[in-house]
Order: structure tokens, then C-alpha cells, then sequence
């Protein structure tokens, strides 16, 4: 599984307090199942809990959610853009140790895609794809503007 090591690089560059104390951050994975679905493949899906503890925590909640949800929105975006499964995805708990430290417990629901294949020499072959990213469908991605060297670079599809 890559996205808990992914989410503990993360949160360590951004989040001001963890990068003098690393160790402060746990990580653990509960809840751990595996869905195949007996295609033709072996590829399937890891569907787990994660759970990350930040100990004696001083900062302010927001200095961790902020990073956060910037790597949801990238790495599990159905948590933010589906209405259900916002509404039970993120959940954290904070034992308040004194006036300025808590352990704060946050948990995750998160799933990883792993394809399982055949290289041209037959060789099996896993790759952990990232996930889809939206895109709008209406815009080419690679379009830079003044490229058409046209007063407008809104042009109709075959010329009407």
C-alpha cells in the first residue's frame, strides 16, 4: 500500500510542527479488507481505516486539516465530493493533555487500486495507479493561450 506512507510524507512537509518532531506522528491501518472481483485479472482493491495520532500536538487543528483535505483532494477525492461519504469520511478525536497539547486522532476510510498484469515477456506486473483526477471535459489540457495566434482561442469544434 503506498497512500499511508504517502499521507505520512505529506502531513511531515507541511505541517510546521512535525517536521521537528516526526516521531510524534503514528500512523496505523485497521479495518483492512481486500476485493478482487475474479476478473481475468488478479487486480484488486485495498479498502482500509487509516488512523493517524499526532502526540502532544500544540498547534492548531486547522495546521493539520488543511493538509489534509489538499491530499484527499488529490489522492481520496470522493471523501470530499461525494455528499455520503463526506458526511462519515473524516472523523478525528482529541484528548486535551493540558492547556496547550492534545493527542488528536483523525481516521480516514481510504482505498488503493492495485492493477495486477502481464509485461511482454509474461512477466506479472502490479502497478498502484494513482487515482483519476477531474479534469473538465470540455478543455484540452496542453491549450496555452495565444497558441492560435487568433483574436479569440475559443474556436467550435469542425469549423460551425
Amino acid at each position: 500500500m503506498n497512500k499511508p506512507d504517502s499521507l505520512r510524507a505529506h502531513l511531515l512537509a507541511t505541517i510546521a510542527e512535525l517536521k521537528h518532531n516526526p516521531d510524534r506522528m503514528l500512523i496505523f491501518i485497521d479495518n483492512g479488507k481486500v476485493r478482487c472481483t475474479a476478473a481475468a485479472s488478479l487486480s484488486f482493491e485495498y479498502s482500509f481505516d487509516l488512523q493517524i495520532i499526532l502526540t502532544d500536538y500544540a498547534g492548531h487543528p486547522d495546521s493539520v486539516m488543511l493538509p489534509l483535505l489538499g491530499w484527499l483532494s488529490v489522492n481520496q477525492s470522493e471523501l470530499l465530493e461525494n455528499l455520503d461519504k463526506s458526511a462519515q469520511g473524516i472523523k478525528f478525536e482529541a484528548d486535551v493533555l493540558d492547556n496547550s497539547k492534545v493527542d488528536l486522532s483523525i481516521r480516514l476510510p481510504l482505498t488503493e487500486r492495485v492493477v495486477v498484469g502481464q509485461d511482454a515477456d509474461g512477466n506479472t506486473t502490479v502497478k498502484h495507479p494513482g487515482e483519476p483526477q477531474r479534469v473538465a471535459n470540455y478543455l484540452d489540457p496542453a491549450w496555452r493561450p495565444g497558441t492560435l495566434g487568433l483574436d479569440s482561442e475559443w474556436m467550435i469544434q469542425n469549423g460551425q
